[in-house]
């Protein structure tokens, strides 16, 4: 099993309008074709304008196959013209987790 882990940061005041976005216009399309996230959260401490999605997968190739998926659905595309239109985030961080057995 691996975990997907990306971040985004908002700027100043706007991740709720983004967060609304991607609830009309990202979510289905994503989950459709990821599954619902392990975790979907926002920050409280540090970087307040930024949410966090963690995504689980089977390994690589099942990442892999999956994300084409969803690059290729013409919903997810629409959501990603409005999001880069809209200008609201600023960065994004991405790495991946590997589930190890607790010692």
């Amino acid at each position: 099993m691996i975990y997907d882990v990306h971040r985004y940061s908002c700027r100043y005041g706007a991740l709720d309008q983004h967060l609304a976005l991607y609830e009309e216009l990202g979510r289905a399309a994503k989950e459709r074709h990821l599954g619902a996230p392990v975790v979907c959260g926002t920050g409280e401490t540090g970087d307040l304008e930024s949410f966090t999605h963690i995504w689980a997968y089977e390994d690589m190739a099942d990442r892999q196959r999956r994300r084409a998926a969803m690059a290729a659905d013409p919903d997810w595309q629409a959501y990603l013209k409005a999001s880069r239109k809209a200008g609201h985030l600023v960065s994004r961080r991405s790495y991946i987790l590997r589930a190890v057995a607790v010692p």
